[in-house]
């Protein structure tokens, strides 16, 4: 699993979330919304620690991560992060290490 992200959308989503610099950004799985990979789940962002990472990616000096405790709601796919109309946009794309 990876997560895939460029620095426009980085740089939008630390904007977003007011971090400072070298803050950690987590993917986390919350009830409720919807995916493309499970019902019921959806995608939320915050400041966070890393402490188990299952998938990370450093970009403008902040590492963006999921947890190992996250991974399940992925079901062995990559995470694409892009914006579309000033939003944040999550695509779930096969994994194909």
């Amino acid at each position: 699993m990876k997560i895939i992200l460029n620095e426009e959308t980085a740089k939008f989503v630390i904007n977003d979330l007011q971090a400072s610099q070298n803050d950690s950004i987590r993917f986390f799985v919350r009830l409720g919304g919807c995916s493309t990979v499970q019902d019921g789940f959806s995608l939320g962002l915050t400041k966070d620690t890393p402490k188990h990472t299952a998938a990370e990616i450093v970009v403008e000096n902040h590492t963006f991560f999921i947890e190992q405790e996250d991974e399940w709601f992925f079901d062995g796919n990559n995470l694409t992060v892009s914006i579309k109309d000033g939003e944040i946009k999550y695509d779930f794309n096969e994994n194909k290490n």
